[in-house]
């Protein structure tokens, strides 16, 4: 996975994606969020639980612990390292979703520029994406280390042509059950490893190349410059 996102619907979208009941602390906003090129390091709508209530807040994308000063924070976390390795131990308990619209990839086609292509689900609902991170307080708010990292494995199928890794993309049951305080550090890790939704489930486009700028904000971002593939 290479770094750039879209979310341009509403929290209240990706939330009824989730099907959960519970109430909702929203610090994000009613309004449509329309971001469709965000890239790492700026705030990213996450959802994850506290109690009984979830919250919806803007977090850091992006998370290193207070001793790996001497590299730049990851935004993405292996699937096969993130539950034993020391670097992710402490938000490894922490889990997110990260809703999107759709991600991005790069691919070296020969030409001038790399060939960015738009990643989404073929049935039009929403991604549901497996994150962790060191998220807000309930109590105190937002802090200044909070940040998140998607979790990552294998691409399979023809994904495999546009990248070969992806996010771990859950269905909105297991999306609940990830989100669960009472979902085992055991259990959560298969998860991820096993159940994230098969390359069979996504369709992938090219698009402009323009979304390699990041100052470029506009939903013509999104627009295919060839059909979806098959």
């Amino acid at each position: 996975m290479c770094g750039r996102l879209s979310q341009y619907r509403g929290i209240h979208d990706f939330v009824a994606a989730l099907s959960m009941p519970n109430a909702l602390a929203n610090s994000v906003g009613d309004h449509p969020l329309e971001r469709y090129n965000v890239a790492p390091t700026t705030q990213v709508a996450l959802l994850h639980l506290n109690g009984d209530l979830l919250h919806a807040d803007l977090v850091r994308w992006g998370w290193r612990p207070h001793w790996a000063k001497d590299r730049a924070a990851p935004i993405n976390a292996r699937v096969e390292k993130v539950a034993h390795g020391p670097f992710f131990r402490a938000i490894w308990p922490h889990r997110a979703i990260t809703p999107l619209d759709n991600w991005f990839e790069w691919v070296d086609e020969g030409g001038p520029k790399k060939q960015p292509y738009l990643i989404r689900r073929r049935d039009g609902t929403p991604v549901l994406s497996a994150a962790i991170g060191q998220l807000p307080d309930a109590d105190e708010g937002p802090g200044e280390h909070d940040g998140f990292v998607i979790i990552t494995a294998d691409s399979a199928g023809g994904m495999v042509d546009i990248h070969d890794r992806r996010p771990v993309v859950l269905t909105p049951e297991l999306a609940r059950e990830w989100l669960d305080p009472a979902t085992t550090k055991e259990r959560a890790e298969q998860m991820v490893l096993h159940q994230g939704e098969p390359a069979e489930a996504f369709e992938w486009f090219k698009v402009d190349t323009a979304l390699g700028n990041v100052r470029n904000k506009g939903p013509e971002l999104i627009e295919p410059l060839i059909p979806a593939s098959k």
